[in-house]
């Protein structure tokens, strides 16, 4: 059964299999994510969850481009309170929360580059497998803010050294190979064949395994992180304010000519 969503000009697609959900999402920009992209994704995660015939998650994107542009730039630049800002960033803190509560393993396809808010979602994944093209980029000091709310799940996956990396060099790009030798992927495959190759033969793999024991594997994995139902939305009133400020503004009109 496939159920989809479609928002403006975004989609988001869920289809369950043989015990596997799989999750996709599309926008034509590159397969950033809008607020109501961002809310499909979470509420699709728990659901999923939930489903007592999904017994392992697997989130992709589709197309041969980007895996995720991260946040939308156009809602970005139409923000102009406080308020505003902290709901779009809270779109992000939502669905980090959602992955890491889900009682079910997450597997993510990373087939393309990931910016910002989508190495977030990567990060927030319990096992992901990338193609060799899939580099990843944390460009929000460019843009006047920072990587605050997806800053604790990368930081858990890369260690802080890492995170501050790519936090810092804003405009620099990091291979799929940095990624791999640091946690954020634990698979690299050499193209996007290979890549899909892998993805089947995991996800039935998990398909075929004792849901008890990976509920209690994924609880093992997130321990030390049940703050982050108060940490996340504080991170995203810091971006909230961060985002009307005079720098940031001028930063994203520049970009937006």
């Amino acid at each position: 059964m496939t159920e989809r969503a479609t928002h403006e000009p975004g989609t988001v697609a869920t289809r369950v299999e043989d015990g596997v959900g799989s999750l996709a999402f599309e926008h034509s920009k590159g397969n950033s994510l809008p607020s109501a992209l961002l809310a499909e994704l979470a509420a699709r995660v728990t659901a999923l969850g939930r489903d007592p015939g999904v017994k392992v998650i697997l989130l992709r994107s589709e197309g041969t481009g980007a895996f995720c542009a991260g946040a939308s730039f156009g809602e970005l630049a139409a923000i102009t309170d406080v308020e505003s800002g902290t709901r779009f960033f809270m779109g992000f803190a939502n669905l980090i929360n959602a992955m890491r509560e889900c009682p079910r393993l997450i597997v993510t396809r990373v087939h393309g580059k990931a910016v910002g808010g989508g190495v977030g979602i990567v990060a927030a994944s319990d096992y992901a497998l990338a193609a060799a093209a899939a580099q990843v980029k944390l460009s929000e000091l460019a843009v006047g803010i920072g990587p605050f709310v997806v800053g604790p799940v990368i930081e858990r996956k890369v260690g802080r050294g890492n995170y501050a990396a790519l936090a810092i060099d804003a405009a620099a790009w990091w291979s799929a190979e940095w990624a791999h030798q640091r946690g954020l992927f634990a698979e690299v495959h050499e193209d996007v064949g290979a890549l899909d190759a892998r993805v089947t033969a995991l996800t039935r793999q998990l398909a075929a395994s004792n849901l008890e024991a990976m509920a209690a594997l994924k609880r093992v994995l997130w321990e030390g992180t049940e703050h982050w139902r108060d940490l996340l939305p504080e991170r995203a009133r810091l971006s909230g304010r961060l985002v009307v400020s005079s720098a940031a503004r001028q930063a994203i009109e520049g970009l937006s000519r």
